[in-house]
C-alpha cells in the first residue's frame, strides 16, 4: 500500500507543480514586496494548515520577515498575507479574505478547490494556488467507491517550499542590487 501512496503523492505534487507554477511565482513576488518594502509576511493558517506556519517559524530554514497572523494584528500597507486553508469554503478564511480585500491589503490564498467565480476566496485573493485535491487520493481497501488519505498539509507544505524557494531568490536578488 505504501508504494501506491508514494505514487499518488508524487502524482499530486507533479500536478500542483505543472499547473500552479505561475501562481507560485506570482505569490512569491507578492510576498517579497513585503520583505523588500519593510513590511511583514503574515501567514494565516486554518485547521491542520497551521503546520505550514510552524514550519515557516521553526523549520531548518525559517521564512524571512514571517509572522503568524491573528485578529490582534494591525496590518500596514507594506504587509502581505498568505492564507492556507484546506477548503476555500472555510468561513474564517473567507471572512479574513473579505477583511483584507476591504482594507486593500494584498494577499494570497492556498486551498483545495479550483479557482472559479463561485470560489469567493479565489476571487478575492491577488494570487490563488489550488492544491488539486477533491478528496482522498487512495481507494479504501474494503469499501468500494470510498477514498482515503487526504494529504492537504503535505500538499500545502510542498506549495510553501516552492514559494519559499522563489521568495528567497527574489530577496537575495534584491540584496545583490542594494550592494
Amino acid at each position: 500500500m505504501s508504494k501506491i501512496l508514494t505514487t499518488q503523492l508524487s502524482g499530486l505534487l507533479q500536478r500542483i507543480q505543472q499547473s500552479e507554477e505561475g501562481a507560485i511565482e506570482e505569490t512569491a513576488r507578492l510576498l517579497a514586496q513585503a520583505a523588500i518594502g519593510q513590511g511583514t509576511v503574515y501567514f494565516a493558517c486554518f485547521g491542520e494548515m497551521e503546520g505550514v506556519a510552524l514550519n515557516a517559524l521553526h523549520g531548518a530554514a525559517p521564512f524571512v520577515n514571517f509572522a503568524t497572523y491573528s485578529n490582534e494584528v494591525t496590518l500596514l500597507s507594506a504587509d502581505r498575507v498568505i492564507i492556507f486553508t484546506r477548503s476555500g469554503n472555510d468561513e474564517d478564511a473567507v471572512l479574513l479574505a473579505r477583511q483584507l480585500n476591504e482594507a486593500f491589503i494584498p494577499f494570497a490564498a492556498v486551498a483545495s478547490e479550483v479557482a472559479s467565480v463561485t470560489n469567493e476566496l479565489s476571487e478575492l485573493a491577488y494570487t490563488y494556488i489550488c492544491l488539486k485535491m477533491r478528496g482522498g487520493i487512495l481507494p479504501h481497501p474494503t469499501n468500494l467507491g470510498e477514498r482515503i488519505v487526504m494529504p492537504h498539509l503535505i500538499a500545502a507544505l510542498f506549495v510553501y517550499e516552492a514559494i519559499k524557494m522563489e521568495f528567497d531568490e527574489m530577496i537575495s536578488d534584491d540584496d545583490d542590487f542594494d550592494e
